[in-house]
């Protein structure tokens, strides 16, 4: 199970989420995203990015113009 995971850095991380490696960091130091500490490395888990987008999406309402300007 583990020989085929793979750990992503933060800067990996960060260009999943289309976020800087700085936002990453906020995100881990605030516990929203797990990581895990390697000696001096940071890693994240591919699940555990896809568990932090797929619990923050919502429906989001898109106001909609009717009107069609002239």
């Amino acid at each position: 199970m583990l020989a085929n995971a793979q750990l992503l850095t933060r800067r990996e991380a960060a260009e999943c989420l289309r976020q800087s490696v700085r936002m990453v960091d906020l995100l881990i130091a605030s516990g929203d995203l797990p990581a895990v500490r390697i000696g001096r490395s940071v890693r994240i888990r591919p699940s555990a990015i896809e568990y932090f987008i797929s619990a923050r999406e919502s429906r989001i309402k898109v106001k909609v113009n009717r009107r069609a300007k002239p």
